[in-house]
């Protein structure tokens, strides 16, 4: 990708990297959200247009974002600002630390920003109030319009130092737009900021297009889109927005997953009424085989480090979930609870596959280890599929569809969140209903 800001490290790190202040239990959850005060980053007095309405207010622009982000996690609880009694300015240069105690936070974001030659400099530290001391100091020059973009930045770099593990802020969701009623949807591609900001449209909606996936190396992405009928696997760069066509594939039932390192694609393919999976070498055009059996199977996603695969097929009489190796050896079931199960996919941190169950006629998203233990259902509602993973494997996005009207003959389908402690539930903003989300890797990294 593109480098479009440059990060300045200004200070030294002042801390040890094993420290954290926020401990998360996953099968728990984190019940009493960390206190966070995030002080309006202040405007420095050398800045161009100092004294310009705009030029002030962008500081508080920036707090805001990286404030809401903290709120989204439901690992800290940010407070208000009516009750900061020391300024923005004097708290970045030295917090009064009893002041901050008073209204119980424990931890202290500030800031400034330095707007001068059509260069935006932003500076911020991190402050353990109750250990009197700086956590973190870093600073970024980017271009003025990035300034969301860098708030999500120092979003994650601040959320990594407070407990222990990368964000996901800097981050997109690319997903599948709906409009029109329901027998004739138009769906485009449209990729959104995790937080909803900035959304794009990719196509037009002339075709219909379906699951998206996100190459985990860069802003690659591949889909299914049916041209005069014919299923087409195309790949779509999001930064230059040159598109290619992988191939025709006609009777693919899922869309195709990339492979960890983003040379591969891995897909089911459905021929005689039978469906086996495939994978395609994307610089070659080399197409393997790895399953084949009487049975369906569909829906594969590899381990992070591509040794292993996950998929679902129903060749023990009803759709279970089953692993094997990359190359198609050492099939083996995983999941045995009632219902059945679809649609898995591994964590980035391997630890972790999850899936969409059904069962009793509701629809659950659940998580499981690799090897099938520790089965535990998150969410479940009348209709919801397709999770995928944050990039630090804390959150899964997935889309429900919801009965509208009074007599239920309407819908909508929206994208919603949740942590893999079964917490923090919450509805994505999107401008139009929107199915099939797929979440890219961190920009910056």
């Amino acid at each position: 990708m593109k480098k479009i800001f440059y990060i300045l490290i200004i200070f030294l790190f002042k801390f040890n990297i094993a420290y954290s202040l926020i401990e998360v239990d996953i099968t728990r959850g984190n019940l009493d959200p960390l206190p966070i005060a995030v002080s309006p980053l202040h405007v420095d007095p050398q800045s161009d247009n100092y004294q310009d309405v705009k030029t002030k207010e962008l500081g508080a622009l920036i707090s805001s974002v990286v404030e809401k982000n903290f709120k989204s996690t439901g690992l800290f609880n940010p407070l208000n600002k009516d009750a900061f009694v020391q300024k923005p300015d004097i708290a970045h240069l030295k917090p009064r630390f009893e002041d901050w105690r008073l209204i119980t936070a424990q931890a202290l974001v500030t800031g400034k920003l330095l707007l001068k030659d059509e260069k935006l400099k932003i500076e911020f530290r991190l402050w353990d109030v109750a250990a009197n001391k700086e956590m973190i100091a870093l600073a970024f020059t980017t271009t003025p319009s990035n300034w969301r973009r860098v708030a999500h930045i120092i979003s994650d770099k601040i959320y990594e130092r407070l407990t222990g593990e990368s964000g996901y802020f800097d981050t997109r969701i690319i997903y599948v737009s709906e409009t029109g009623p329901r027998t004739q949807r138009v769906k485009k591609l449209a990729i959104m900021d995790q937080d909803g900001e900035n959304t794009k449209y990719l196509t037009l909606g002339n075709e219909l297009v379906l699951t998206p996936r996100f190459n985990p190396t860069n802003q690659l992405v591949t889909y299914l889109s049916y041209f005069r009928n014919l299923p087409r696997v195309y790949l779509l760069d999001i930064e230059t927005g040159i598109q290619e066509v992988v191939g025709n594939f006609p009777g693919m039932t899922f869309a195709p997953r990339f492979s960890p390192d983003g040379k591969k694609i891995i897909m089911s393919f459905a021929k005689n009424g039978n469906s086996d999976i495939y994978t395609m070498d994307l610089e070659s055009r080399l197409v393997e085989k790895l399953t084949e059996d009487s049975s369906i199977d569909t829906s594969p996603s590899y381990s992070p480090d591509g040794k292993y695969i996950t998929f679902n097929s129903d060749r023990s009489g009803l759709q279970q979930i089953y692993t094997m190796k990359s190359d198609g050896a050492g099939v083996k079931r995983i999941s045995f609870g009632d219902g059945l199960y679809g649609t898995p996919v591994w964590s980035p941190r391997g630890d972790l596959i999850a899936f969409t169950k059904v069962k009793g006629g509701k629809f659950y998203i659940g998580v499981m280890r690799s090897d099938g233990s520790g089965e535990r259902l998150l969410t479940e509602n009348f209709y919801q599929e397709a999770p995928s993973w944050s990039p630090n494997g804390r959150l899964l996005v997935f889309y429900r569809e919801t009965k509208a009207g009074k007599d239920g003959a309407g819908f909508t389908a929206k994208l919603w969140s949740i942590d893999i402690t079964g917490y923090n539930e919450r509805q994505l903003k999107t401008e139009t209903d929107a199915s099939d989300p797929s979440w890219s890797s961190l920009l910056s990294k």
